[in-house]
């Protein structure tokens, strides 16, 4: 029904954006990532979802087409709704869900808040039947390995799932791949 929008952002919430489009203010529900890049005042342009219920018209955002038809997917599986999958959006990216689900790391999944291990299983099976592997995963299939040690080790040192994804994914592309150097570097993101 409403498949993009584009508007000035009026105010940025704990879980959505409010963006004025022709003068009215739509709260649309968007990835954690996109709430930490936006700006009150910059022009935002989203991908939507609307999720029609009884009592509520509700609208979730995303910054790209995978994104939103990713979220797509996840509605599809069973005991997922749309809080859950945006859970799923903001705590890991669509690389991270694709190296999950086609390295059957079903467990990174479920460091999702709001997953469980029956839940992340489900997804995952779900959505090795729907997601179609690309030439850039076959090039990073090896990192995951990398990359899934270096969020166990940062999330016991006590950051959460969204604050090691997010240092792993401000990598350089040319970091070393040995696992302690890895971490290290994704270390010094949180220094600044």
């Amino acid at each position: 029904m409403i498949a993009t929008l584009r508007g000035e952002i009026s105010q940025i919430e704990e879980t959505a954006l409010i963006l004025e489009v022709g003068g009215v203010g739509l709260r649309v529900f968007v990835p954690a990532p996109v709430r930490t890049r936006a700006k009150v005042g910059e022009t935002a342009f989203l991908f939507t979802h609307l999720v029609v219920r009884e009592d509520a018209l509700t609208l979730y955002g995303f910054e790209s087409q995978a994104e939103r038809e990713l979220y797509n997917i996840l509605l599809g599986v069973d005991g997922v709704g749309p809080k859950v999958a945006l859970s799923v959006l903001s705590t890991l990216t669509v690389d991270a869900i694709q190296r999950a689900v086609f390295a059957e790391e079903s467990e990174i999944l479920g460091r999702v808040p709001g997953v469980g291990k029956r839940t992340a299983q489900k997804m995952a099976l779900h959505l090795k039947d729907k997601l179609k592997p690309t030439d850039a995963l076959a090039g990073v299939a090896a990192m995951a390995d990398y990359d899934s040690e270096v969020l166990a080790a940062l999330t016991a040192l006590g950051y959460s799932v969204v604050e090691a994804q997010s240092a792993i994914q401000a990598l350089p592309k040319d970091a070393p791949t040995d696992v302690e150097e890895r971490l290290r570097v994704a270390l010094q993101y949180f220094t600044g």
